[in-house]
């Protein structure tokens, strides 16, 4: 049986890939114009993020939702240590009593990326709370390019089907950008939680270096975590060094004095 489609609806990051097709939809270059683009919001976002999505959102013809469980992560984070309220936690490592280490399974993503956009999909199909869907249905693009491919995956509800125009045309992440430089756009920030465990040191330095607030908040957290939930003997931290953030070593070899291959070639290499 072939499902009616009621309309198509981008979800929005505001990182590279989503902005570029979002911005390339809206010069027709990818179709159909979606009815509308979702961004879900953790509200642990860099500053530069909620500023580049402000002024995406002006450029876009079609409007932007903004979604959100509860009041945020952050908030619910801080909720769930103080009042011993249930929570969907980030991946956190762990260090247990007994000298072992683990990590905390990531829960985050589908209760405060994935479920909100979901809640109001349901909501622009008319779904009422726990109504089952008959005819009603929509394609939700995905800004996943050629080089993640392996980051695809089909919807688990059957009322939405995944779209990913980017691998349809093609498209890596280094397109996106040449797109959007060719095109007169600004580079998208990145789009991440601003503490998330899973950021590379490169990514932790970055912040550090070029934005304070986003470094400070990360620190905060980060010691916010330490004796984790109410019956948990391990300690919680959001670098795999299960140290304290502030004390991590995010020195690169050039900033330790250590060559590089281009501070060694003789310069033969190419001829």
């Amino acid at each position: 049986m072939v499902k009616k489609t009621a309309f198509e609806v981008l979800s929005l990051g505001a990182g590279v890939q989503s902005s570029c097709l979002a911005l390339m939809a809206a010069r027709g270059e990818v179709e159909p114009m979606p009815k509308c683009a979702v961004f879900s919001d953790t509200g642990a976002e860099p500053e530069k993020v909620y500023d580049y999505l402000s002024w995406l959102t002006d450029e876009l013809p079609f409007p932007v939702h903004v979604v959100q469980h509860k009041s945020g992560l952050t908030a619910n984070m801080e909720d769930a240590i103080n009042n011993d309220v249930r929570m969907a936690q980030p991946p956190l490592f762990t260090k247990n009593p007994d000298g072992s280490h683990g990590q905390i399974p990531r829960v985050c993503t589908v209760e405060y990326k994935i479920n909100p956009i979901r809640k109001l999909t349901r909501k622009l199909l008319g779904l009422k709370p726990r109504q089952r869907h008959k005819d009603e249905h929509c394609i939700q693009w995905i800004g996943i390019s050629l080089d993640e491919i392996q980051r695809m995956r089909e919807s688990t509800v059957p009322y939405i089907t995944n779209r990913f125009p980017l691998v349809e045309k093609r498209m890596r992440r280094g397109d996106c950008f040449e797109w959007m430089k060719r095109n007169g756009y600004p580079e998208p920030p990145r789009s991440a939680c601003v503490y998330c465990p899973y950021h590379s040191d490169h990514e932790w330095r970055r912040i550090k270096k070029t934005d304070p607030e986003g470094w400070k908040e990360a620190v905060r957290v980060d010691e916010l975590v330490r004796d984790g939930w109410k019956n948990m003997d391990s300690k919680m931290y959001l670098h795999a060094a299960r140290i304290p953030l502030k004390d991590v070593d995010l020195s690169s070899d050039v900033d330790r004095g250590q060559l590089t291959m281009l501070d060694e070639c003789t310069g033969m290499c190419g001829n």
